[in-house]
């Protein structure tokens, strides 16, 4: 007999509701996101060479990631405002596939997690290389977006298996 899932932002109704966090104890949390961008020949080189027309695509991506993050509250409905204590975010340029891995990390002293502020930031990193190379390559692609790595808090660590 398998467990049933209880989805923890609806009421008894089915209706959204946030989630009440005020009797769980402060705890450190950490979530890490990945998403990929894959692009023309030219974007990758412009990316990787920090030639784009609007300039430093890394450091630009950088910093909308974690602004993101940040504001992930304001984004996601039933997220709840967090005080983010860390967050850093890492390209991992594939040039044999004209394409950029991009790692996100986010870590809090909370009461609730942070894998929403990690994806996000994933995300508007990912859509920030877009912006930015744009002008390059209309086709690029970002796909891949999914939580590697989260620890803390009641249910423990999650890590995700790789796939074959």
């Amino acid at each position: 007999m398998e467990k049933e899932t209880k989805l923890t932002h609806l009421d008894e109704n089915g209706m959204p509701k946030m989630v009440d966090v005020s009797d769980k104890k402060d705890t450190v949390r950490t979530a890490s996101s990945h998403a990929k961008v894959t692009m023309s020949e030219e974007a990758f080189k412009l990316a990787v060479g920090g030639g784009g027309k609007k300039g430093d695509v890394f450091g630009t991506a950088k910093i909308a990631g974690i602004m993101a993050a940040k504001k992930t509250s304001e984004l996601i409905p039933l997220c709840h405002p967090l005080n983010i204590e860390g967050c850093d975010i890492v390209f991992k340029p594939e040039e044999k596939k004209n394409s950029v891995d991009i790692i996100s990390t986010v870590k809090i002293s909370g009461k609730t997690g942070v894998e929403m502020e990690s994806l996000t930031a994933a995300s508007v990193a990912a859509l920030t290389v877009y912006d930015m190379l744009k002008a390059a390559d209309k086709s690029i692609e970002i796909s891949d977006i999914y939580l590697i790595r989260k620890e803390g808090g009641k249910s423990g660590t999650y890590k995700r298996k790789k796939k074959n």
